[in-house]
């Protein structure tokens, strides 16, 4: 049998800001040894809680769910039919922060192959960004309103040696973490790719599950 196309690798783009700060004391040109310069003495900083407490606040997912367990054994058998429904996680260097499961199968001549991933990251902000930066690099989609924070889903359609496949994205965000699914397929017989919206509709309805499933983990 021949070798099978993988999709195309998840990839996450950092983009690191170094802030340099500089501050300068004014000093007099003499002591001020008046009764009244003793008692100006500076009140201690200001060390309020709040920053802390906000910050903490928008960090609603502290790990990364059990990706492999984030989708009904039901929708992985409709959307990747012949995979078994345990799946198989990639390997992290660090589970806590990000985990990936993968199926993957070939009925017949029809192959499938799916991926949720989850992301968390140390605030809101930070998985803000880096959502609007992804979203950026993948043009022709759009929004999918009523998915967590926010949702942008693509469909792409790829040709290799006169063999389609088509390739659809859909990312996420709650809070701060990030959930990407990938999925794909081509028929080896036809040489054809599954149409878009059943490419489409598949990866939303897999988002939707490893969503709840982000949620329910924290609970």
């Amino acid at each position: 049998m021949r070798s099978l196309p993988l999709p195309l690798a998840l990839t996450a783009r950092l983009a690191p800001v170094a802030v340099l700060a500089t501050a300068g004391w004014a000093l007099s040109s003499g002591p001020d040894t008046s009764p009244a310069a003793k008692d100006k003495t500076p009140p201690p900083a200001d060390r309020s809680v709040s920053a802390p407490a906000t910050e903490a606040a928008t960090k609603t997912y502290a790990a990364a769910p059990a990706p492999c367990g984030s989708l009904a054994a039901k929708t992985v058998t409709s959307l990747v039919p012949g995979a078994k429904a345990a799946g198989k996680e990639i390997p992290s260097t660090d589970t806590d922060v990000r985990r990936t499961c993968s199926w993957n199968a070939l009925k017949g001549y029809d192959y499938r192959w799916l991926d949720v991933s989850f992301e968390v990251m140390a605030s809101e902000d930070a998985a803000r960004k880096s959502y609007e930066g992804r979203v950026a690099d993948r043009s022709g989609g759009g929004e999918v309103p009523g998915l967590g924070d926010a949702a942008y889903s693509v469909v792409n359609l790829t040709t290799e040696d006169k063999q389609q496949t088509r390739e659809g994205t859909v990312l996420v965000r709650a809070s701060n973490a990030l959930v990407m699914i990938t999925y794909n397929g081509s028929d080896f017989e036809s040489k054809k790719a599954p149409s878009s919206d059943t490419i489409n509709k598949g990866a939303i309805k897999a988002a939707k599950e490893a969503v709840a499933a982000l949620a329910d983990g924290q609970g």
